[in-house]
């Protein structure tokens, strides 16, 4: 069912897979010591409180960055940052877990 309204309404873009298949940035943006607990594969860590000064080097990578965090809330106001930076592709990824299960890619 999701699939037929999936292919009436559209999509919003590529998933996350996708993303990651053209080398999307993975960005967690939790405290460090939760990134030390577990983080998805190859992901870089900017706690969302720095994020703000760094997303001038985020904006220079020119790649779509997923952002993620342990359940979505941090995510989002990170998207939103990145945004307003000027950084074309920005993915919530949510929370960490979830988003490990969809890319089977986990490091704990």
């Amino acid at each position: 069912m999701f699939g037929f309204l999936k292919g009436l309404f559209g999509s919003k873009g590529p998933g996350v897979k996708e993303l990651k298949e053209q080398g999307a940035l993975f960005l967690d943006v939790r405290t460090a010591a939760e990134y030390r607990k577990g983080h998805v594969k190859g992901a870089m860590n900017i706690p969302l409180d720095l994020l703000a000064s760094q997303a001038d080097k985020l904006k220079a990578r020119n790649k779509a960055i997923v952002v993620y965090c342990q359940s979505g809330k941090r995510a989002k106001t990170a998207k939103g940052i990145l945004e307003n930076a000027g950084v074309e592709t920005v993915v919530n990824g949510g929370g960490w877990q979830r988003l490990s299960v969809k890319l089977a890619d986990f490091n704990g």
